[in-house]
């Protein structure tokens, strides 16, 4: 892939801008480039990495206003509930293909939630994790591209929204915290524009290119019920159509339940590259 500009921020004040979604920014070590395991193909991505800061540019923070449509569900109180630790939902759990609700509710409970889901992430080996992949069918990702606690960037998006993205596609291999040890080819974008709302509920926007913005892709198919086979060419999820074949039996021998959905039934290629259905 390209080489990553790590975050270009949308606002009158810099420092304003950068402590809404970057928690914990500091300086990327090089073990980064050994941490891409979990989501890249070192072969088909090149990583350019500013060793003291990444590449920030201009922050726009946004009056208030309503930044949900009459047709948003919202998450009520009793949707945000969890109990930690948290766990990982692999497929083909049904949860996977849930509509996640929107989060209107900017309170202690949410940021106790996304500690957790850095801490699952973490302890995963991720660098991107969504809510429903947790079992709370919310609009909420958190990612660190950098995949070690202390080191890059914690990003933190709720109800995100994609603006805008690049026509240009790239071919990257991903893996999937919800997919253990499967690894395959996906296309998408190569950047993209969100607007989202940070943890505290102030609306802003950031743009994205090269792996942050490959994270935030996989997580954002997550929050529309949309998983990374398929997006996948027929003859790449064949490469992996055994061991999906293996998850839906795992799913079937632990909860005595029909696997809800067969990989052996999926129609060609439905979901192709950009964002949606198709």
């Amino acid at each position: 892939m390209a080489s990553t500009s790590w975050l270009h921020l949308h606002s009158p004040s810099l420092t304003r801008a950068i402590v809404p979604i970057l928690r914990h920014p500091t300086t990327l070590s090089t073990s980064f480039l050994h941490r891409l395991n979990r989501f890249t193909s070192p072969a088909r991505f090149t990583s350019s990495v500013n060793q003291t800061n990444p590449m920030l540019t201009q922050v726009h923070a946004q009056a208030k206003r309503s930044f949900l449509s009459k047709d948003d569900k919202i998450a009520s109180l009793e949707d945000l509930r969890f109990e930690p630790p948290l766990k990982i939902v692999e497929y083909p759990d049904p949860i996977l293909r849930k509509r996640n609700k929107r989060i209107n509710a900017f309170d202690e409970n949410l940021k106790k939630l996304v500690d957790e889901m850095f801490d699952v992430m973490y302890k995963t080996d991720g660098v991107g994790l969504s809510a429903p992949q947790v079992g709370i069918n919310v609009q909420l990702m958190v990612f660190n591209p950098a995949g070690e606690r202390g080191e890059g960037q914690e990003i933190i998006l709720v109800n995100p929204k994609v603006m805008k993205y690049s026509k240009k596609p790239l071919l990257f291999n991903e893996g999937c915290l919800s997919f253990p040890q499967i690894f395959a080819d996906v296309e998408r974008p190569e950047s993209v524009k969100v607007d989202a709302q940070d943890i505290n509920g102030a609306r802003f926007m950031v743009e994205l290119s090269g792996l942050p913005a490959r994270v935030f892709q996989h997580e954002f198919d997550h929050l529309q019920g949309i998983l990374f086979f398929d997006r996948m060419t027929d003859d790449i999820l064949d490469s992996i159509r055994a061991q999906l074949e293996a998850l839906e039996k795992k799913y079937e021998e632990k909860t005595g339940l029909p696997s809800p959905e067969k990989v052996e039934t999926r129609q060609r290629k439905k979901t192709g590259v950009g964002f949606g259905k198709s």
